[in-house]
C-alpha cells in the first residue's frame, strides 16, 4: 500500500471562507488565528479538537457582533 492510501483525513474546521477580521486576527469563516491554519496540520489531533471546541466561542466574542 503507498503512502498517499496510508493517509487519514485530518479533520479541520476550515468552510473556505478565508477572511481574517484584522481587530481580532481571527479568520471570520473558521475562527483559527493564521498560526493555527499554518500549523493546523502539524498539530496533534487532541490540540486541534481543543482548538476546534473553543472556536463557537471566539466567533461569537470577536465577530458575533457583527463587527468589520
Amino acid at each position: 500500500m503507498s503512502n498517499i492510501q496510508n493517509r487519514t483525513a485530518i479533520e479541520s474546521p476550515c468552510v473556505k471562507v478565508c477572511d481574517i477580521d484584522r481587530p481580532s486576527g481571527l479568520c471570520r469563516g473558521c475562527g483559527r488565528t493564521l498560526a493555527e491554519i499554518a500549523g493546523w496540520s502539524s498539530l496533534s489531533g487532541t490540540e486541534r479538537r481543543r482548538i476546534m471546541a473553543e472556536l463557537p466561542a471566539r466567533l461569537a466574542a470577536n465577530l458575533g457582533s457583527g463587527s468589520q
